[in-house]
């Protein structure tokens, strides 16, 4: 049986994050759904990348599921356009290798943070990007990503509700930069942790309005507690932006 890999984008708003939920609006749900449809009732199961929180944005999000149907790729997204959401959108459709996984397969995802720096909040903005007017010290939040850069647990930089034993983890790249009004983090590494970019973005900006000293990132590292970093940053800034594969 054909296996197919979606790369897809979604505007998290109206969703209760990526995985099937009881009762809730989600985009996996969503999405074997129209499989359903498309299969004349009969359910097929899409295996994605990782998972996204409620409101969560992504721009390059990627699923694989397995299917009897042969058409064309490009009719595939025709189809999907035609049937999905509009905040759902199949950018593109390639076949696999059956032992292809979305998942288990990854070697790296980049994610973006998006900050509207602008004195009023843009009314059409407040769903995309975090509203945060205050001055920030940008040469003491460059300082602290220096020192999160590379291999490190990041214990103290991911949910207490972390289900993972290991959470040691490599941010390969990280940096920001302010444009049009808004200020945009990057992150780019092997694997990311359960609320982890949006815990590193809410304690630099702790950093850059001078609650926490650049160099005690080195000792919340050492830590390895959630209470000494700082705050989560709102989940609708957040964007998951691109995952990698060999």
């Amino acid at each position: 049986m054909p296996k197919y890999k979606c790369v897809i984008a979604y505007d998290g708003t109206d969703f209760a994050g990526y995985q099937v939920q009881p009762e809730k609006r989600t985009i996996q749900s969503e999405f074997e759904e129209v499989l359903a449809k498309m299969h004349k009732g009969e359910i097929v199961k899409v295996t994605a990348s990782g998972r996204t929180d409620s409101g969560v944005h992504a721009k390059g999000q990627v699923i694989h599921f397995e299917s009897p149907l042969t058409f064309p790729t490009e009719n595939w997204v025709k189809a999907f356009s035609a049937l999905l959401p509009s905040d759902i959108v199949v950018l593109e459709v390639d076949i696999v290798s059956a032992d292809f996984h979305a998942r288990f397969h990854t070697t790296g995802k980049e994610y973006r943070y998006f900050i509207a720096r602008s004195k009023l909040q843009d009314p059409f903005q407040r769903n995309y990007a975090y509203h945060y007017p205050y001055s920030l010290d940008e040469k003491a939040m460059k300082e602290a990503i220096s020192y999160l850069i590379g291999t490190h647990d990041f214990t103290s930089f991911c949910s207490a509700k972390t289900e993972v034993i290991d959470k040691v983890r490599t941010i390969q790249e990280m940096d920001f930069n302010e444009t049009d009004g808004f200020m945009v983090f990057r992150f780019v590494g092997e694997g990311f942790l359960y609320n982890m970019v949006r815990i590193l973005v809410g304690t630099l900006l702790e950093v850059g309005s001078g609650k926490i000293a650049p160099r005690d990132i080195i000792g919340i590292l050492d830590k390895k507690d959630r209470s000494f970093a700082g705050k989560t940053a709102p989940g609708h800034g957040l964007y998951l932006w691109k995952v990698f594969y060999k």
